[in-house]
C-alpha cells in the first residue's frame, strides 16, 4: 500500500513541480561568462517563447519512468523502517528518512542524469538524445557504468540529509498543527505541512544540488570542464563567487512547496482513504 500510495502522490508532484525544475536546472548549468538567463523568470519566459510550454516538461520521462521504484524505496523503507523502531519519535523520522533518501540514489542518479541532460536540449542545439532512454544508452556506449552513475556521491550528500529532514519536517509540523484523522480541515494543514517539508529539506542540501547538476551535465557536446567534485566546486567558486550555490534557489523554491504540498497531502489521503481512517491513524509515517 505503501508503493502504491507513493507513486500515486509522486506522480502528481511531478507534474506540478517539472516546469520549476527544467528552470533551475537551465540557471544553474548556464555559461556565467555568456548567460543565457537573467534569472528565473526571464529563463521560464524564454524557454516558453522559443520552445513552447513542453519545452518546460523536457525530461519528465525519467521522473515518471523511475517514480514506482523511487517512491517504492522510500516510502517503503521509511514506514518500514518506523515499524522496526517501534517508537513514532522525530529522531526516529530522520534516521529512517536519511536511510530511505540514500537507499534509492541507485535509480534517482542516473534518471536525474538523463533528465538533466534532456533539460539542456533546447531547438537552437544538437538534439543528442531522442528520449530518456536513448540519453542512458548513448552515454553508457561511450562512458560506461561509471558515466550512467555521474553524480552518485553529490546524489548521496544531498539525499541522504534531505530525506531525513523532509520525513522529520513533516511528522513535526503535522502535530504541531494538529492533522488529527478525521479532522475535517486536514487537507489544508497536510498541504502547509508537506509543502514546508520540501522547501526545508531544499535548503538544507541546496549546494550539493548544485554541483551535482553541473557534473552531470559536464560533457554534453563532448567537453570536460571539471576533474571531479572538488574541482568543480573549486572553478565554481572562483568563478562565480559562494553565491553560485544559491543559482536557482528561487525556482527550487517556488517548485519545493507545490510539489510537496501534492506528494505528501496525496501520500497521507491516499493511505487514510485505502486503509480507513482508524488504521491510517496508527501508520507510523502518516
Amino acid at each position: 500500500m505503501d508503493l502504491i500510495a507513493g507513486c500515486v502522490g509522486g506522480a502528481s508532484g511531478v507534474l506540478v513541480g517539472h516546469p520549476f525544475d527544467t528552470v533551475k536546472v537551465r540557471l544553474q548549468v548556464q555559461n556565467v561568462d555568456k548567460p543565457r538567463y537573467r534569472g528565473t523568470f526571464h529563463c521560464f519566459q524564454s524557454i516558453v517563447r522559443k520552445e513552447s510550454a513542453f519545452g518546460l516538461y523536457k525530461g519528465i520521462g525519467p521522473p515518471m519512468m523511475g517514480l514506482s521504484f523511487i517512491n517504492a524505496i522510500v516510502f517503503g523503507v521509511q514506514s518500514k523502517g518506523m515499524r522496526l523502531l517501534g517508537r513514532d519519535t522525530p529522531t526516529n523520522q530522520f534516521v529512517t528518512g536519511a536511510v530511505a533518501g540514500a537507499l534509492q540514489c541507485v535509480v534517482c542518479c542516473p534518471m536525474e542524469l538523463a533528465k538533466t541532460r534532456l533539460q539542456m536540449q533546447s531547438k537552437s542545439s544538437k538534439r543528442l538524445y531522442r528520449n530518456s532512454l536513448d540519453c542512458l544508452s548513448h552515454i553508457y556506449r561511450h562512458e560506461g557504468v561509471r558515466g550512467v552513475n555521474r553524480g552518485m556521491v553529490t546524489t548521496l550528500i544531498r539525499e541522504t540529509p534531505s530525506f531525513g529532514v523532509y520525513f522529520l519536517t513533516y511528522d513535526v509540523l503535522k502535530r504541531s498543527l494538529g492533522c488529527a484523522p478525521g479532522d475535517v480541515g486536514v487537507i489544508p494543514k497536510l498541504l502547509l505541512a508537506g509543502g514546508m517539508s520540501g522547501i526545508a529539506s531544499w535548503l538544507v542540501t541546496y549546494p550539493a544540488d548544485v554541483i551535482k547538476s553541473r557534473l552531470q551535465a559536464d560533457g554534453v557536446g563532448g567537453v570536460n570542464r571539471y576533474g571531479g567534485i572538488a574541482d568543480c566546486v573549486r572553478q565554481s567558486v572562483s568563478k562565480e563567487g559562494y553565491m553560485v550555490f544559491t543559482r536557482g534557489l528561487t525556482s527550487t523554491l517556488l517548485r519545493a512547496f507545490p510539489v510537496n504540498a501534492a506528494t505528501l497531502a496525496t501520500y497521507t489521503l491516499f493511505l487514510r482513504y485505502a486503509q480507513g481512517v482508524g488504521a491510517a491513524g496508527a501508520h507510523p509515517p502518516v
